[in-house]
């Protein structure tokens, strides 16, 4: 069950929050201390939060700031004046999504919807334990992350989509070129070295096979 945290000071708006979200099957949570909202967004760790931008203690978007130096959280911008400059900021500081007060009940839970489902297709699971954030250049196993330049991206979602099936060289080079990335041969072998490597640093040494003058397997 998705988490989402509601991040609002009108005991009004934030009971008819916790109903909405909980008839559709969220867990809706709320800040106990919110003097201290970013230690405690931090370790309630949610998968969504609902950001009022006229909060006590903290400026919405100061605090969305915050987050964002240290997470990727979703976060929605809710606010009660219908204001370009607030929506441009919001976004500026890494706001996923805005609404304006009063809000359609459904309209937001299909934007919530919507920001889930963004969130399922970049990422893929091709280990148990390991996942792949397309959208921000990431490999995520447990404690450990690395960073994937967009070629490497772009090579091993290829090879993830065909796991356990030989994927020539050429495949490999189209998918780039079809990604506006041109590589050529000894580009292709340099970037799938570092590839190999940053798979090594989250321990699958062997993840990615190679036969000699076909191409390449992901195990």
């Amino acid at each position: 069950m998705k988490k989402i945290l509601i991040v609002e000071d009108d005991e009004v708006i934030v009971s008819e929050l916790l109903e909405l979200l909980g008839n559709a099957d969220y867990e809706p949570l709320i800040l106990k201390q919110p003097q201290n909202s970013y230690q405690e967004i931090m370790e309630m760790n949610p998968d969504l939060i609902l950001l009022d931008i006229n909060i006590p203690y903290m400026n919405g978007q100061l605090l969305l700031q915050k987050i964002r130096k240290n997470s990727n959280i979703p976060v929605i911008m809710v606010t009660s004046q219908n204001s370009e400059a607030d929506e441009l900021l919001s976004m500026m500081y890494g706001a996923d999504d805005y609404i304006t007060k009063p809000y359609n009940p459904n309209i937001l839970l299909f934007r919530i919807a919507n920001i889930f489902k963004r969130m399922s297709e970049n990422e893929e699971s091709f280990y148990y334990d390991v996942m792949i954030d397309k959208e921000y250049g990431i490999l995520k196993r447990g404690d450990m992350e690395v960073s994937l330049t967009k070629n490497e991206m772009i090579m091993l979602s290829y090879l993830v989509s065909h796991q356990k099936k030989l994927v020539t060289r050429d495949e490999l080079m189209t998918a780039l070129w079809n990604s506006n990335f041109y590589i050529n041969d000894n580009a292709l072998t340099v970037n799938m070295s570092r590839l190999r490597s940053k798979l090594k640093e989250i321990g699958y040494e062997d993840a990615i096979e190679t036969r000699k003058g076909y191409g390449y397997i992901l195990e």
